[in-house]
């Protein structure tokens, strides 16, 4: 059975963006948190329209730092694990979480979609990516979606303990 792996990120807005645009986006973002009705409706469109071109935006290392460093993990782990990795991104970004589902879908029987965020507790790791996985699975019946989350607490310890470890042992080669 083929298997891909989704990487679920949060995504960042490129700092090159109008910050006007970006300005308005957050402000609508807020507005449309809160408004029900024809609030709504009157604030969706240009929200929706502001989201697509904040995320179409033409990405480099040098305007989004974040997206670089996305690519260079999904990298490392399909390097890791010898399959595929797409990314996916919860905000900011395309691919969208859906849109990388559904491109995974295409390509394989199961679908591992994983974050590294790491913390219990999040808006985005417990409720929205679930949500997703879930739409997913409606979209693709015949396909198996498998969330590795949360994230076991001993083995993000023993990470960062080891990050520590890594970092002492450089400091003291370079001083």
């Amino acid at each position: 059975m083929k298997t891909v792996i989704v990487l679920a990120m949060h995504g960042a807005p490129p700092n090159d963006f109008p910050k006007r645009e970006l300005g308005e986006f957050f402000g609508l973002h807020s507005r449309l948190e809160h408004a029900a009705g024809s609030d709504a409706a009157q604030i969706k469109p240009r929200h929706d329209e502001l989201d697509a071109k904040i995320r179409a935006w033409a990405r480099t290392a040098q305007n989004d730092p974040y997206w670089a460093g996305s690519r260079e993990i999904a990298n490392e782990l399909a390097r890791e694990m010898k399959c595929e990795v797409i990314i996916g991104f919860n905000e900011f970004c395309a691919p969208t979480l859906a849109a990388a589902f559904d491109q995974a879908a295409e390509r394989a029987a199961r679908v591992i979609v994983l974050t590294p965020m790491m913390t219990r507790g999040g808006e985005h790791s417990e409720k929205e990516i679930p949500h997703a996985i879930d739409a997913a699975r409606q979209r693709h019946p015949a396909i198996t979606f498998q969330y590795v989350w949360p994230l076991d607490t001993v083995a993000i310890a023993q990470f960062l303990a080891n990050q520590i470890t890594n970092y002492e042992r450089f400091a003291r080669i370079t001083n």
